[in-house]
């Protein structure tokens, strides 16, 4: 989330369209993209349509930039696909599938933060899949990476809607066998989805409760004008949701972490890493363990 001043704010909450604005400001920090995707010739006789100018069709191939600062081999590579799917605004979002482990459970259907793409994530996503032992899936915002159009709340939800169908019907995976987490804002996107779809989980890692509490930390109720309202969806979740939230978060203060597990009736054990800033909750050994418990143990369980 970047910081304003207070003329900034002021503008932003007082001249319409506030919403819009407020996202763009606060939100949206898109990196220069740090991989590219290529369409892989077709194979003589076959009558595929794919391009980049299509849907999930076709082949692609994942050309990685040295800012990507990619930390496995090839061998890790060949097992990352990627391909494009077009987003129900006419955005195409570009899509990530990391084959950590076959035969895997549960797929992880990934939001990722604000300052990066699924480039400089790739790496993250190997060591996070094999370590929990799930497949994972995640896709750029419109205006990250290879994704097309311009960042905004409204193609967020969008967005998250075209990577969860093609997650569905490229993939043949089932909701029950779906794990949403979104990490800061991608955890909007995340909740939104499943305030209107059952999955087997939700992980929520340094979320908001809205876009104003963020800009305004007094603020206690939400207004008509308010950008990435999570505080209002959360109660519609009905599938089990693990909060994640670093006690010294600089970004994203800790208080919208225990507001959103004290709303959520979904909610289980939540993780509070005693320390941890808003990037670097992973260095902990207990996010690893936290998350193994609620995957293997908790949810298998049920």
């Amino acid at each position: 989330m970047n910081g304003l001043s207070i003329s900034q704010l002021c503008c932003l909450f007082c001249c319409p369209p506030c919403p819009s604005r407020i996202a763009a400001k606060l939100a949206f920090l898109p990196p220069e993209p740090t991989y590219a995707v290529v369409p892989e010739p077709e194979p003589v006789g076959s009558t595929s349509t794919g391009s980049l100018r299509g849907g999930a069709a076709g082949r692609w191939k994942l050309h990685l930039k040295d800012r990507a600062d990619f930390q496995y081999s090839q061998r890790e590579l060949d097992n990352i696909e990627v391909f494009v799917t077009k987003s129900s605004r006419g955005n195409r979002v570009g899509c990530m599938y990391v084959r950590c482990v076959p035969g895997a459970r549960y797929t992880v259907l990934f939001s990722h933060g604000n300052a990066v793409d699924l480039g400089q994530m790739s790496s993250f996503y190997i060591g996070l899949g094999t370590r929990i032992n799930c497949n994972i899936f995640s896709y750029d915002y419109s205006g990250y990476g290879v994704s097309t159009g311009k960042p905004s709340e409204r193609n967020l939800y969008s967005d998250i809607d075209a990577a969860w169908q093609a997650l569905r019907t490229r993939y043949g995976i089932s909701p029950e066998n779906i794990i949403l987490y979104g990490q800061s804002i991608g955890t909007v996107p995340t909740v939104d989805l499943a305030s209107r779809y059952e999955c087997a989980a939700i992980v929520l890692h340094s979320p908001l409760t809205s876009g104003m509490r963020v800009a305004f930390p007094e603020t206690k109720k939400t207004y008509w004008f308010d950008a990435f309202p999570n505080i209002e969806k959360i109660s519609k979740i009905t599938s089990p949701v693990l909060i994640i939230h670093g006690t010294e978060d600089e970004v994203i203060d800790f208080s919208h972490g225990l507001a959103l597990f004290e709303r959520c009736p979904k909610a289980v054990e939540p993780l509070w890493v005693d320390g941890a800033g808003h990037n670097d909750i992973e260095l902990y050994s207990q996010y690893l363990e936290r998350l193994r418990k609620f995957i293997s143990q908790e949810l298998a369980s049920q």
